[in-house]
């Protein structure tokens, strides 16, 4: 007959079980405080940067601050204590997210306004994808992120070709209008075309000249149509990363008869009706990965 588990391990265990999932009552309710927390001290970081409430209550907000940042250290502390592969955890999106919402404050001993930076806690508030088994939006963000990926060489080529429309136009907008109107450099003439191009203009440089206006007219004109261009890139990859996925679904086979070619819209096998719809961590009771690091659960021994 086996012993049992230690007490320490059983403990060991539980607590990984409470930090790390939200499948039990207290699991759930453990995340639930964390959101709330970090909401809390995300709002107090930014009231102590409003001059008015920083004069009467300044005392109060940074109790509230080193209050906050050291519960937030003790979790980041528990969370490596539980695991086993520590490394891995804090070399995760949400371990490096997790130091660096806590680093500020300590920073602010020693660099006067870094606790600002820690507004970076609004990131953690991600956790409540997994807290409410949000898992199918997870896997929209992941087919998005993809679709970015595999349009970074155009978005790229895109930039490059913006880069060089700025440069040019600036540099004949400078040789226009000249010092005299605002255009003092090829730089500050440059900056003009920027915002010009992507149609914000902020009216501080303006062009005086018939000539520089009639070429701040075309600047304009040629923003419009170049706010579609990566607009329409992302798209295409969109919809690519859509076919492929019907097209997976379309060939998957069938856990029943086997049968592999079915409709794009399909959820049901035309054979013998059974269910062909991936199963998903929602559906299956599972929750999804806080991170991408393989974070294993401690052992009770």
């Amino acid at each position: 007959m086996a012993d049992p588990a230690p007490a320490s391990g059983r403990l060991r265990a539980r607590l990984y079980s409470i930090v790390f999932h939200a499948d039990d009552p207290l699991g759930k309710a453990f995340d639930v405080a964390l959101i709330f927390a970090i909401v809390a001290s995300v709002v107090v970081v930014m009231l102590e940067s409003v001059a008015s409430v920083q004069a009467r209550i300044a005392g109060g907000l940074r109790i509230a601050e080193w209050v906050f940042t050291i519960l937030f250290t003790i979790e980041y502390l528990l969370r490596l204590r539980l695991v086993e592969r520590k490394r891995d955890y804090a070399l995760s999106f949400f371990g490096i997210v997790d130091l660096l919402s806590v680093l500020p404050t300590y920073i602010s001993l020693f660099v006067a306004g870094a606790q600002a930076l820690l507004v970076v806690r609004i990131l953690r508030v991600l956790r409540i994808f997994r807290v409410l088994k949000l898992a199918h939006y997870v896997n929209e963000a992941e087919s998005l992120g993809r679709a970015l990926a595999a349009s970074k060489r155009k978005i790229l080529v895109f930039i490059f070709v913006v880069l060089t429309i700025v440069t040019v136009m600036g540099s004949m907008m400078y040789v226009i209008e000249g010092g005299e109107n605002g255009f003092t450099s090829i730089p500050q003439s440059v900056y003009w075309a920027v915002v010009t191009l992507s149609t914000v203009g902020f009216g501080d440089i303006y062009p005086v000249t018939p000539l520089g206006k009639a070429l701040a007219s075309v600047i304009i004109m040629m923003g419009y149509g170049i706010i579609a261009v990566p607009t329409g890139i992302v798209t295409v990859e969109l919809n690519r990363e859509r076919e492929h996925e019907e097209a997976a679904r379309r060939h998957e086979e069938c856990p029943r008869c086997g049968l592999g070619e079915h409709d794009a819209d399909a959820r049901f096998c035309k054979r013998c009706g059974t269910s062909i719809m991936r199963a998903t961590p929602e559906a299956s009771g599972e929750t999804a990965p806080e991170s991408g690091a393989r974070v294993a659960a401690p052992s009770s021994a």
